[in-house]
């Protein structure tokens, strides 16, 4: 690739592009395509100029994934039209610009929902299927690609194709999950779950250790949901104390107004946290708390607060607040400072005691998470899966100047573990592993598989990003 590429491009197109955890910068040359046609001359400009093009949605993963330093990246955000909407059966057909709230608001009135969706609404639907995304739901739901019906995709050596579980299935099941480095979904259908109101009913309840948080996620395996936030900075026996959220769906006759709770007016989230704080107050009002100490006093207050006031508590909560409470409460972003998470992924007999080891670690080097989020997962077909039969721990981390030799070190001490006990990562959340643990825990049959796929569909290797550098060259 062209290392000249500021001459060779438009200077007025030189943008600089960040991560949701505003912990990595890169420049590149950025275009936004409005029409799939565009698309064509895009890769052909590339092609021309030596240059490798990233695909981005709308710039949520935490890492590098959708940052391409001095090269060009196309920003899929304008190809968000709804092509094909079949309310009887629930089945949607969409751009990949088309994002999680757009879905949802769409489809809501008539008794849908999506089937899988993150903790935000304002990913695009093509970057969710590019990692592949997971929910809360996923041991019983699996990833958001195992509700693909099929896809199109332009390939980078030209060719459109079209893809399902049956039709060109190596590449539905390399594609999703690929991280847009094997070619640009142009049209995705979805089948989407039938619901019987905008109203999900949930428990919440504390335990009283890390212990006790997979045992809850496992033991309450029959809700149609199940998320634990953890406390990751609790003293001794107490590491990895916090609360459990489970929900299921109302069922029919169970929501005396349904028409109401499907409105989407009933769905959008209020301005103000506790009907109080104004949310764009929040960073200002967390930031004296974005430090070892002031998290510490902030978990151990919401610990408290929960146990005594709402342990085995059960109430109604509408599908969006619960479901995107990374939009309902703000406070995952330091008080406006940088973050990066790392997220794992562990089989259920090694999970006990490599997750008590990676928490004990943190708090030892001086590093404690500052937030930490359980689920429950599944195995699943795709090539690139990050998916296992047990758990996934989110760990986020402020990453300041003084910080960060410290932060790549102790990444590099928990990936070990990781590996060691049998797990998994997922490369929308990532921003430090490196090709030798890529190749530990994908193996090298799967590498070599995704290689070759790639060197077929794209043998000029247009379609790169940081992360694609750094994990697999």
């Amino acid at each position: 690739m062209k290392s000249q590429a500021e001459t060779a491009l438009p200077l007025d197109r030189l943008t600089r592009l960040e991560n949701i955890g505003h912990s990595l910068q890169r420049s590149a040359f950025l275009y936004q395509p409005s029409h799939m046609e565009q698309l064509h001359d895009l890769f052909e400009l590339a092609r021309r100029q030596g240059l490798s093009i990233a695909l981005r949605g709308a710039g949520r993963s935490y890492g590098d994934a959708a940052l391409n330093s001095g090269q060009i990246v196309l920003d899929l955000q304008g190809l968000n039209r709804v092509l094909k909407w079949d309310a009887h059966n629930g089945r949607i057909t969409v751009e990949p610009g088309v994002t999680i709230e757009q879905l949802w608001k769409k489809v809501l009135v008539d008794g849908w929902w999506p089937p899988v969706v993150p903790g935000t609404m304002y990913p695009t639907l093509g970057g969710c299927l590019a990692a592949n995304i997971h929910g809360k739901n996923n041991w019983v739901a699996g990833p958001l690609g195992e509700h693909v019906i099929e896809f199109t995709a332009l390939l980078p050596n030209g060719k459109q194709v079209t893809c399902s579980p049956k039709k060109n299935k190596d590449l539905f099941y390399s594609m999703i999950g690929g991280m847009g480095l094997l070619g640009v979904f142009t049209s995705i259908t979805l089948q989407l779950k039938h619901i019987y109101s905008g109203n999900l009913e949930v428990s919440a309840w504390v335990e009283p250790n890390l212990l006790g948080m997979l045992g809850a996620v496992d033991q309450y395996r029959e809700s149609d949901y199940i998320v634990g936030w953890l406390d990751c900075t609790a003293p001794g026996r107490s590491l990895g104390r916090g609360q459990i959220h489970s929900a299921r769906y109302l069922q029919p006759g169970e929501d005396a107004n349904p028409e109401d709770s499907l409105r989407v007016e009933a769905q959008v989230l209020p301005d103000r946290v506790f009907g109080v704080i104004p949310k764009n107050l929040i960073p200002v009002l967390m930031s004296p708390f974005a430090n070892n100490v002031g998290t510490w006093g902030v978990n151990t207050a919401k610990y408290i607060a929960n146990r005594m006031i709402g342990n085995h508590k059960t109430f109604r909560q509408s599908l969006v607040a619960f479901s995107f409470l990374l939009d309902y409460y703000p406070i995952a972003n330091f008080g406006g400072k940088a973050f990066i998470q790392y997220q794992s992924f562990l089989p259920k007999d090694t999970a006990a005691d490599a997750y008590l080891h990676m928490l004990q670690l943190c708090k030892r080097a001086g590093l404690p998470s500052y937030a930490g989020v359980l689920k429950r997962h599944r195995p699943d077909k795709f090539l690139l899966t990050h998916a296992v039969d047990g758990y996934s721990l989110a760990l986020d981390f402020r990453v300041n100047r003084g910080n960060c030799a410290r932060l790549l070190q102790l990444a590099a001490e928990l990936d070990k573990i990781v590996l060691d006990a049998g797990g998994r990562f997922y490369f929308a959340k990532d921003s430090t592993l490196r090709r030798d643990e890529v190749n530990g825990y994908l193996g090298l049959k799967t590498i070599q598989k995704f290689k070759a796929l790639k060197n077929k569909l794209d043998p000029d290797n247009i379609l790169q990003t940081d992360l694609y550098r750094r994990c697999f060259v």
